[in-house]
């Protein structure tokens, strides 16, 4: 279980009804599979002992022995393995007949969940056999020994604090108050689902999202195992539909129709900073409920099967992607329309270089203006060239402000910038920072001006990858009126504009944003070589996919360094080696932390996604903390013997 991680499986075994010794063989050997694999949370179908479709065959004595004595096998079978499992069977109880999940592990019984709600609709009759749950909790005698009976059982492992499992059935959570509310509400990380849920035409697709919805309401990990192959099929027809879901994303989903097993990760760790972060989420509250400890004999670095994406932030599924962007783009434009309306302003005012944030910049001026019912004319596109600036960058500046309509203004800055370093005696052969940020600082100084001449308002261009780098000149281009991109990470910037590249029937303005995206990302703050960018900033700050991976898993989970090292190992082994994702994980934290200064005085913006770096909301983070506890862990991974980490 290191860095929170632990391995869980849903296993629909292949069953006979109304045999519980063939059953229990089946279960068995379900079970030593999943023990190979290392899952340590093991779930069964409802009634998978005997098969949920008995009927009156519950009714029958010898049918609930077969039980008993097929779940002591299964009990003795555990022996040696710490995996908690969750089992399905029926069980009289002082004269009523219960279906029940038992919990076992290491050849032992820690208790019995009974199932809360018993459908009594359609073809669901299950009144007719079960009692639901007592609201007491009781203590049961099985096999010789005391068990702990009732639907408050929470199973919490000794080895790790943040491991606490609670336990519903099927119906319990189709319910208006399912069981799993108060599992939650009382401690419950994980939540396991016993089920027998048959498959009817669109259920599916209302069962994946009941689950995943479960699970983000609950911020719990929740694993569900439904009945499929071997249950009768006289009525209806089950297809052992098995999901694991964390915080509302589906980690991994069965075939249906076919017996088999799902497996994945759940990280513990994610979910107990959601519940921190989670200021709503209330305090617990576990009155009437018991405790029951296990603990696992070995933690062990459970190896990673689920899903890491390397743009946490950009969708890989298409159609998701362009919805997401669409959503974007007008939380932009929604934003800024109402600061210009509210501001009175009569223009903006944008610098355009020809980059990606400025062009995305000035699209999402257009689009506020639209929204506002103002003309175009009225945003003032204004290009500063100067010492680094290139020919392809300048015409795409141009040629945008044309193809949107805008007010083009040039205003050329050699001249005066050549003057202020002369002011304070900076060699102009010298291409230090002074050099570099005396430019931003003189174009912001233009668009001011501008502003308070056109009675305007200078929209921000810099977006959020180089506001948690700091790579912003302060008081140049980290200042602006309204900062439009100021939630919009690099890797998502690329996208929107691209978005806007292919949905828009104007083809001029397509072919403009095309060859701005494959421009490579530079400052333009350095003389051209042979009038080609010589300074890219990728080469210099790092690949933004890299920071922005960082900047996700560190703000999103409050993830430490080694465990989103590992992550991005996993992400990116096929483009970066080892050495060169640590390299640039340094600079990431380094930088992070120094520039918060930065961050700390930044102006309005729109918030568009789960992680922004607004010093009055999202981040509130002292300009002068030290790095050095993250630093330190850094340092430790850099060690040969400690790279082994995945």
């Amino acid at each position: 279980m290191k860095d929170g991680f632990i391995k869980v499986s849903a296993i629909t075994p292949q069953i006979k009804v109304a045999d519980p010794a063939f059953n229990a063989e089946q279960i068995c050997t379900c079970l030593d599979k999943a023990y190979a694999e290392q899952a340590k949370i093991i779930v069964f179908p409802e009634l998978c002992i005997t098969g949920y479709t008995c009927q009156d065959l519950f009714l029958q004595q010898q049918l609930l022995y077969g039980a008993k004595e097929a779940l002591n096998q299964i009990i003795v079978h555990t022996a040696g393995n710490d995996a908690l499992v969750f089992v399905g069977l029926p069980l009289s109880v002082e004269g009523k007949l219960y279906n029940v999940a038992a919990v076992l592990s290491d050849g032992h019984l820690h208790g019995f969940v009974p199932k809360t709600c018993i459908p009594n609709y359609g073809e669901f009759y299950e009144v007719r056999h079960f009692t639901p749950a007592p609201e007491e909790m009781k203590e049961i005698v099985f096999g010789g020994r005391s068990v702990p009976f009732g639907t408050r059982l929470l199973f919490t492992c000794k080895n790790r604090e943040d491991l606490v499992i609670g336990c519903e059935i099927c119906e319990d959570v189709w319910s208006p108050d399912p069981p799993s509310t108060a599992h939650a509400l009382a401690g419950a990380t994980v939540i396991v689902n016993l089920s027998a849920s048959n498959e009817t035409v669109a259920k599916a697709e209302y069962r994946r999202m009941l689950i995943a919805s479960t699970s983000a309401r609950l911020v719990a990990g929740y694993i569900y195992c439904s009945a499929g192959e071997g249950e009768s099929t006289q009525d209806l027809v089950f297809s052992g539909h098995d999901l694991i879901a964390e915080n509302g994303t589906v980690l991994a989903e069965s075939k249906r129709f076919a017996p088999g097993s799902i497996s994945s990760e759940l990280d513990l760790e994610r979910i107990a900073h959601d519940r921190r972060k989670m200021n709503t989420y209330p305090r617990c509250r576990d009155e009437g409920y018991v405790r029951v400890p296990f603990s696992y004999n070995k933690i062990e670095n459970t190896k990673l099967t689920r899903f890491i994406s390397r743009t946490p932030f950009v969708p890989g599924d298409v159609n998701q992607r362009t919805r997401r962007c669409e959503e974007i783009f007008e939380i932009q434009a929604g934003g800024l329309k109402k600061r210009l309306l509210h501001t009175h302003a009569k223009t903006a005012v944008i610098g355009v270089s020809g980059g990606l944030d400025s062009t995305l910049a000035l699209l999402v001026t257009a689009r506020a203006f639209d929204l506002a019912g103002k003309d175009n004319e009225d945003i003032i596109a204004v290009t500063m060239p100067c010492f680094g600036t290139t020919d392809r960058t300048y015409q795409n500046a141009l040629s945008l402000a044309k193809a949107l309509g805008c007010t083009l203004k040039e205003v050329d800055i050699r001249q005066s910038v050549t003057q202020h370093f002369a002011d304070i005696g900076q060699d102009m052969e010298n291409h230090d920072v002074t050099y570099e940020n005396g430019q931003a600082r003189e174009r912001t100084q233009v668009l001011m001006d501008l502003a308070n001449k056109e009675s305007g308002m200078v929209i921000g261009t810099g977006d959020m990858s180089e506001l948690a780098l700091g790579w912003a000149t302060y008081n140049g281009d980290h200042m602006s009126m309204y900062g439009v991109n100021a939630g919009v990470p690099k890797t998502l910037v690329r996208h929107l504009v691209d978005y806007v590249a292919t949905s828009t029937p104007d083809a001029e303005l397509s072919r403009v944003l095309k060859d701005v995206l494959a421009t490579p990302v530079s400052p333009e703050l350095l003389p051209p070589v042979d009038g080609v960018i010589s300074q890219k900033t990728e080469d210099l700050v790092g690949p933004y996919e890299l920071h922005d991976f960082f900047l996700y898993y560190l703000l999103r989970f409050g993830f430490d360094p080694a465990k989103i090292y590992r992550l991005a190992c996993i992400a990116f082994f096929e483009d970066y080696d080892r050495a060169v994702i640590l390299k640039w994980l340094r600079i990431f934290h380094r930088r992070f932390f120094a520039q918060q200064f930065k961050r700390s005085c930044l102006p309005d913006g729109p918030k568009v996604g789960s992680v922004a770096v607004s010093p009055r909301g999202d981040l509130r983070m002292p300009s002068d903390a030290s790095n050095a506890l993250w630093m330190r862990e850094i340092d430790f991974l850099d060690h040969p013997e400690n790279q082994d980490i995945l």
